[in-house]
């Protein structure tokens, strides 16, 4: 069909709803939607919601009330914008998003895109707005179509979603629902598919990607291990990565794909939260910090070269000083080459708001400086360590410069090196000469050092 409409889609949070607003964007499409680049063209617009960081329900009510007067004008101009919230805002919110927004046409969770065709008839017919946030998880993935061609050298693809670990801190079981796998067989085909329009890498997604368990083509359950085996020979695939991995699932199977299976990336995004037993315990975390270091010991024996990422909360109800110490302790201890970190604050419904022993704002942001300093430290000493070595890189873009293309490291570092047009895509060996605040620069192995 001909594109005779416009789409705008503006994602909030995590990879795997940047996942969904691309599959979003995949299922409007047959019904003649292209994206457009600015909300003021679309006829839909759609915000992709995330519910993890603080204040995430207000920043969308934010956003609606800035494109109500876009709305207004389209209808005032004879023309009509749906306007539709997705995601776990969504989730969360539900029909009290239909009473305080009503701007809004459609509300739908994040089971629920593979529905979005129908829904947008709905929206057109109806006189309030459409709400659908059931947790038909499977139905999802069975009806959306074949990806769309475009999205560049790197893909995500989900593979798992939800989750049954109810930390005490988080929404993610009550907005993505219970854990489900997809078929493995539906995983390789997507891959395949990705791969032959021209993705080099893919990332695998899931909020507990590690605790993958589904079907296989042999009708035995396969484990993520197993998945990632079969990833590895899809001719054509170059990397594999995975994220976000939680320290209870990981198994020997696992630990073992980092040492034996050659496409997958040695950089592993292991959520910590933090180094005190206490708080691990208050967060349901169901592991001490000796577990989680007994896990990475494992791993780097595995894999000796692996880089690691981890999430840390500080400030979580209850925490002490001491507490706050002993996860500077694990951090100086374990060594992460990139880290997310942030203050706690609550999330309504979750057991850990209505906690004891809540911890003031300055005692949090204090805690939050200290240990983003140690942080930002470790990066800065991982990357400069980089600095003299030769490394294999994906070149997956053209950088701002003319001549200049970027790409990542098997640990995730951007690269900025010169180098020709046709070799993005490629992994390329490249001497690593400077460390710049957020990326490495490099130039291409038996290059002159003038062409850096």
């Amino acid at each position: 069909m001909t594109p005779s409409k416009k789409l705008y889609i503006k994602t909030y949070g995590c990879q795997m709803n940047a996942y969904d607003s691309g599959r979003m964007a995949d299922v409007l499409a047959p019904l003649g939607y292209a994206l457009a680049n600015r909300p003021e063209d679309a006829d839909l617009v759609i915000l992709n919601t995330c519910h993890i960081r603080e204040k995430a329900a207000e920043k969308v009510y934010s956003e609606i009330g800035r494109l109500r007067p876009l709305k207004r004008r389209k209808a005032e101009a004879g023309g009509r914008m749906i306007l539709a919230v997705a995601g776990c805002v969504a989730q969360a919110e539900g029909e009290e998003m239909q009473r305080r927004a009503p701007a809004v046409d459609i509300v739908l969770g994040p089971q629920a895109y593979h529905r979005l065709p129908e829904l947008v008839a709905r929206a057109h017919r109806a006189a309030g707005a459409v709400l659908d946030t059931a947790f038909p998880v499977q139905p999802k993935f069975d009806s959306l179509p074949a990806p769309q061609a475009g999205g560049g050298v790197s893909a995500f693809v989900t593979v798992q979603e939800g989750c049954d670990k109810f930390c005490t801190f988080c929404v993610v079981p009550y907005t993505r629902g219970a854990e489900y796998a997809r078929p493995a067989a539906a995983v390789v085909a997507e891959v395949e598919a990705r791969v032959a329009q021209g993705v080099r890498e893919v990332t695998l997604l899931g909020q507990n990607v590690n605790a993958y368990r589904a079907e296989g083509p042999d009708g035995t359950t396969w484990s993520f291990a197993r998945l990632i085996a079969r990833l590895d020979a899809i001719p054509g695939l170059a990397r594999i990565r995975y994220t976000t991995s939680h320290p209870l699932d990981v198994d020997a199977d696992q630990v073992a794909a980092h040492r034996d299976v050659a496409k997958l990336m040695p950089y592993l995004h292991l959520p910590v939260q933090a180094g005190s037993d206490r708080v691990l315990a208050a967060m349901n975390r169901r592991y001490t910090a000796a577990d989680y270091r007994r896990t990475v010991e494992r791993l780097r024996a595995a894999r000796p070269d692996l880089a690691l990422s981890g999430d840390f909360i500080v400030g979580f109800p209850g925490e002490s000083e001491l507490d706050f110490e002993m996860t500077l302790a694990l951090v100086r201890e374990v060594g992460f080459a990139q880290a997310f970190s942030f203050k706690y604050s609550p999330r309504p419904g979750t057991p850990a708001a209505a906690m004891p022993g809540q911890v003031p704002e300055p005692a949090k942001a204090e805690r939050l400086a200290r240990l983003q300093a140690l942080l930002d430290a470790q990066a800065k000493a991982f990357n400069r360590a980089s600095v003299g070595r030769r490394l294999p890189v994906l070149l997956e873009r053209a950088g701002r410069h003319p001549g200049q293309r970027v790409g990542r490291t098997p640990y995730l570092q951007a690269v900025h090196l010169a180098a020709p047009a046709t070799a993005v895509g490629d992994v390329v060996e490249v001497d690593i000469v400077a460390q710049h605040p957020n990326s490495l620069a490099g130039r291409l192995a038996g290059t002159p050092e003038e062409a850096a």
